[in-house]
């Protein structure tokens, strides 16, 4: 059933108010074969008296769905909510009711917004104040002790939590859920008549407002506004209003309130909280912004009995306003007119505020009440000359094929108006519930569209989607009855995901591949809430659900099996979820998941597999909280890889740890080299190094590296010899390599000191000499240095001698010693004393083409020409030779 209301500013013509027919003639014809009754609120004084002036656009109201839901119960007697955006209904039983016994517990029910039962179970908890449903649909339950209880769509319980212990303790009076953009919030009316508020249920932080100076008893009516972008309670005490925030409570007075107001019954904040609309015990109802800063218009409706409800009726960005009031079996439209539209109900109803309009559904039908569209009033009134309206009947005529189809399109081009047309057809096309409608706005945008050389398709062809997922999702046995402002408002993304918490996985897969979204955001994310449902059919062995989980998604791009094995887990079916784990590719998602299941070991197992030393690290450090020590180090040998990465990781930051894995394993050769670190790395005193390196020693022993043992204790016996030098000579010799220490002696003058030690620790001859000769010469002690190469031969020869005393810029020692230098060396040597004629005798003499080849590459242009000659003669003779 559908109602047109019409009402017209300033005076009807007279052929109209000369016989109520032909009104109906012409509005029959304005919406043909559509309406079905008309409501006209007309008070005709007499044939020719002028109708009151309305400010009213047209308002339009149809049956979504004829409810057949077989309530037992009156709605009056139930607790109710019912969502927007066409969501679902909840229904409870009013255990305050005495007609029937205290021991009879009430039944929660959900049903779709179209009457089909989604949910029916036994309230058991304590007694419930209010309903409510979040922005995500799920359905928030406030008891009398503060505590709020979360319900799913289809009855599944998912959390509770409280309201404070203040509220625990003076109950709760009465409570409201409200939506502002951080999420959906609760506010509540405490018995210290006290005031607590969460705006956003899912990361709550409660907030007690202030305290009203003098309130002793409840307040006649409150609500929630949302104000720079924080949430505030709006209460009225007798004639006062009082508006609080987190940190005062403020008096607000409405601009231009009638006179004589002692009492508001009711008030209601429009849906986007730009809107207040206050109903007085004077029957006045005043209308103007949430702010209370400017008055929109004031209305008088003659009824002084509070409303059951009171509740906003505008579309976003209209400039009409409407508020729609409902007693008992009465409703009436009012807004800045002095008359508004009232009609008698037939059944107690629930009105629920949209983006758009006001649903308004009973125990046998649920219908929609809002203001018709710019673009639908353009085509659709009384003797409409718009674009949109001619190109409708061109279209019409162009069916019948009747040459008016030529006269009325000719008609919209000589006026340059065709695009302006189709644009109009396409969006009324939108507004419209009913499909055939749909369709013949569409046709007309179509046929208009055949006249226009470069209009773009994309408008047209994205409406008709759109109007394909409408149509599919208002049907009666899904039960969204979405309109197309708030479809878009909603977002697909969004609408995907309510389909989905309804289980309506094929439709919503069928959405995602009609529109082509991409696999990430559709499809994928419905197989995988599909996933996520199939884990909590408890009748089914963990087996089946796997492989029917694995054999329906397969490898689908964007599907996590970690987070359907994670709900698989909190439903309690751990064996599922580890099974489910074997599906997913990504260890990285895998391991968290077993550790949070106490499946360390297996945890740490795919770690290793999958190669990730970060992750390793996490998991051992995990199984070091949770084992014992014992345990852990058994863990560990089972696990190479594990158990060497660990071993790098002690080596940083636990080396004890480290020793009593090398203790356990009797890994004597790496127990003696941890000895050895730790012998300059934590000792400063000498007898403790040295008892380090004895351990050190004696773990080298055991472990049969007879060289790594020596060669600790002839650390020790030079530790011990150093320490000595010390304290002998002072100086630094501690911790000195055995070279060092040697080479140190000489500097010191300690020669004999230093061929004892050399001695005592076996330096060969070669060494030590290279050692003497270059302490010898870093001091230039010429002569000792020449002592000591007199002293024996040596073992070096002398061609080093000559290095090092060029090396320190001396020519003149260098010379003493070239000539004592062997024959095979003997250029070299006259080549590093700048020598080169002598050189080349020589290399001459050996014949020696490399010796040569050497001094060539030393003679320079002008001084060293005849050199260069002698040797290239030389070269040529010994070739023809």
């Amino acid at each position: 059933m559908m109602d047109i209301f019409l009402i017209f500013n300033g005076k009807f013509p007279e052929m109209i108010l000369a016989e109520t027919a032909s009104f109906l003639n012409i509005v029959f014809s304005w919406y043909p074969a559509r309406l079905l009754v008309i409501h006209a609120y007309l008070r005709l004084q007499s044939s020719r008296a002028s109708l009151p002036v309305c400010n009213f656009s047209y308002l339009l109201k149809y049956e979504l769905y004829s409810m057949d839901w077989d309530l037992k119960e009156e709605l009056r007697d139930c607790l109710v909510a019912a969502a927007p955006y066409g969501g679902p209904i909840a229904l409870l039983r009013n255990p305050g009711r005495k007609e029937k016994p205290a021991s009879a517990r009430p039944v929660l029910e959900i049903y779709s917004a179209s009457g089909v039962p989604l949910a029916s179970l036994l309230w058991k908890s304590g007694p419930m104040v209010s309903l409510g449903w979040s922005a995500e649909e799920e359905l928030l339950c406030v008891q009398e002790d503060g505590v709020v209880l979360v319900y799913g769509l289809h009855g599944d319980f998912r959390r509770h939590f409280s309201m404070g212990n203040e509220v625990l303790q003076n109950r709760v009076l009465d409570a409201r859920i409200f939506h502002t953009e951080f999420g959906s919030g609760v506010a509540i009316l405490t018995g210290a008549h006290r005031f607590t508020l969460s705006a956003n249920v899912g990361d709550l932080k409660l907030r007690r407002m202030p305290e009203v100076p003098g309130l002793q008893s409840a307040p006649s009516c409150w609500t929630t506004v949302c104000q720079d972008r924080v949430a505030h309670i709006l209460l009225a005490v007798g004639p006062d209003l009082y508006l609080l925030d987190h940190a005062a409570c403020s008096a607000v007075t409405p601009p231009g309130l009638a006179p004589g107001v002692s009492s508001f019954l009711q008030m209601a904040v429009s849906f986007t909280y730009r809107h207040l609309a206050l109903f007085t015990d004077t029957g006045y109802i005043w209308m103007g912004t949430a702010s209370l800063k400017e008055k929109l218009c004031e209305f008088n409706c003659n009824i002084r009995a509070p409303p059951k409800q009171m509740v906003w009726c505008s579309r976003p960005r209209s400039k009409e306003r409407a508020v729609v009031v409902a007693w008992e079996r009465r409703l009436m439209v009012v807004g800045d007119a002095p008359e508004g539209i009232q009609f008698v109900l037939d059944e107690d109803s629930y009105l629920v505020p949209e983006l758009d309009g006001v649903r308004i559904f009973s125990r046998s039908t649920h219908e929609f009440l809002h203001e018709v569209p710019v673009a639908s009033e353009e085509i659709f009134k009384i003797a409409s000359m718009a674009p949109g309206a001619l190109l409708l009947e061109a279209q019409k005529e162009y069916e019948k094929e009747s040459q008016k189809a030529d006269e009325y399109l000719r008609e919209i081009q000589e006026l340059g108006q065709l695009p302006q047309a189709v644009q109009q057809c396409i969006e009324a096309a939108g507004h419209e519930h009913w499909p055939d409608m749909q369709k013949s706005l569409l046709r007309a945008a179509s046929f208009g569209k055949c006249f226009l050389d470069r209009f773009p398709p994309d408008s047209f062809v994205r409406m008709c989607q759109d109007l394909r997922v409408l149509n599919a999702i208002r049907d009666y046995h899904i039960g969204i009855p979405l309109t197309y402002s708030q479809y878009k408002q909603l977002t697909i993304q969004v609408l995907l995901d309510r389909l989905v918490l309804r289980r309506l996985y094929p439709l919503a897969i069928q959405i995602c591949e009609y529109l082509r979204l991409p696999e990430v955001q559709g499809v994928s994310r419905i197989l995988a809430h599909w996933a996520c449902y199939k884990v909590q059919q408890k009748d089914v062995s963990d087996e089946d659900v796997a492989r029917a989980i694995n054999q329906k998604l397969g490898d689908t791009p964007g599907v996590s099996y970690s987070d359907i094995a994670a709900r698989a887990y909190g439903c309690g079916r751990t064996e599922l979820a580890i099974k489910l784990l074997e599906y997913e590719p990504r260890s990285g998602e895998q391991v968290p998941l077993l550790l949070k299941m106490k499946r360390s070991k297996l945890a740490l197992s795919k770690a290793i597999e999958s190669g990730d030393t970060d992750l390793v690290f996490t998991v051992l450090l995990h199984l070091k909280n949770e084992l014992n020590r014992g345990d852990f180090f058994m863990t560990l040998r089972n696990q190479p890889m594990a158990l060497s990465l660990y071993r790098q990781f002690c080596k940083h930051q636990e080396l004890e740890t480290l020793k009593d894995l090398y203790n356990q394993d009797d890994n004597h050769q790496e127990l003696g080299s941890f000895h050895v670190r730790a012998s300059y790395a934590a000792e400063e005193r000498i007898e403790g190094r040295v008892a380090a390196l004895q351990t050190a020693a004696d773990a080298f022993y055991k472990a049969k590296n007879e060289f790594a043992a020596k060669a600790t204790e002839d650390q020790m016996r030079l530790l011990r010899l150093q320490r000595r030098l010390e304290d002998e000579l002072g100086g630094r010799f501690l911790d000195l390599s055995l070279h060092d220490t040697v080479t140190t002696l000489i500097l010191s003058g300690q020669n004999k000191r230093a061929e004892q030690l050399a001695r005592d620790f076996r330096i060969p001859d070669k060494r030590l000499w290279w050692l003497k000769l270059t302490a010898l010469a870093d001091l230039e002690d010429w002569e000792e240095l020449e002592k000591f190469s007199k002293s024996k031969k040596s073992p070096i020869g002398y061609l080093p001698f000559v290095e090092i005393c060029m090396k320190q810029h001396n020519k003149y020692e260098a010379k003493k010693y070239a000539s004592r230098v062997g024959p095979e060396q003997k250029v070299k040597a006259l080549l590093l004393i700048g020598d080169v004629a002598q050189a080349a005798d020589i290399a001459i003499e050996h014949r020696n083409e490399a010796e040569m080849s050497l001094v060539l590459s030393h003679c320079t242009g002008a001084t060293d020409g005849a050199t260069a000659d002698k040797i290239q003669r030389a070269r040529a003779q010994a070739q023809k030779k």
